[in-house]
Formats: C-alpha cells, structure tokens, sequence
C-alpha cells in the first residue's frame, strides 16, 4: 500500500537474480574479513545472485581497497560492489588515518562511477567487537549491494 496517493515510490527489492557482484577483501585482520566474506557470500546466494556472477579480489589491507574497488567500478562488469575489512584501534593515531581514508575513498567510488558500494569494512575498538559484527555485516552489505543494484536499474 503506497505512503502518498500519486506518487511513485520505489520499493526495495532483494532480488539478486541476474546481478553482477565484486568483492574486495582486506586480508589484515584475516578471521574477521573471513567471516565477513563468508557471510556476505552466503547471503548473496540466499538472493539468488549466481555464484557465476560474483567476483572476489582480496588486498593486503583495508587502505588498498579503494583503488580495487575504483578499477572494478570502471570496468563496467559489475552492478554493485561490496568493501570488507577490519580496522581495529591500536594504540596508535594510524586507526584514524586508516578509517577516515578508506571510508573517504569509497565513498569518492561510488560517486565518481555511479556503482553502489556496500562499506562493510568494520572500525571496532577491539577484536571481540569485530567478531561480534562480522556475520550480521556481510550480510547487511550483501543485501545493500542487491538493492542498491535494482535501485540504480529501476531509476534508469
């Protein structure tokens, strides 16, 4: 049922079907981004987003994302894009220049190339946070990814 009589709104929709994903992975912080990736995976399929059609590209580190995600954007094989990573506060200012530049880039990606990307790069004080975020992150960005995708298509 419509919110306003006579206007057009576009419902989210959660189908995966026929939808290219890309994937880019931090490996520091490994057990976290694995269980982001797994999750993010297993959700996607739970989409019906066909394994065909998902790319992985793993990078050493959550400040080398941006720039795979930025060639995957411009390469036009993909409908949506999804980030994941840990960044977890150390005892030094680098958990802020890391945070902030990473979240910055992605963001510039998304803009600059018009394909949605999914932030699932977590920024937790501790590992025990990560580990309590990882599976419900995956899964939130897989499901941003799709609607984001179907979003773009229908307002096209």
């Amino acid at each position: 049922m419509p919110r306003f009589e006579n206007i057009t709104e576009f419902e989210p929709d959660l189908d995966g079907h026929g939808l290219r994903i890309g994937i880019v992975m931090s490996r520091f912080n490994q057990d976290v981004c694995e269980g982001l990736l797994s999750a993010c995976i297993d959700e996607l399929l739970r989409l019906k987003v066909s394994s065909e059609l998902i790319r992985v590209a793993t990078v050493p580190g959550a400040l080398e994302v941006p720039l795979i995600l930025q060639t995957m954007a411009r390469s036009g094989r993909f409908d949506a894009l999804v980030a994941l990573g840990a960044v977890i506060r150390g005892e030094t200012y680098h958990f802020e220049l890391v945070s902030n530049e990473m979240g910055s880039g992605i963001t510039r990606i998304t803009l600059d190339t018009g394909v949605p990307v999914a932030n699932g790069v977590l920024t937790t004080e501790d590992d025990d946070q990560a580990l309590a975020r990882m599976r419900e992150k995956g899964s939130d960005c897989a499901q941003a990814a799709v609607e984001m995708a179907n979003l773009i298509r229908a307002l096209k």
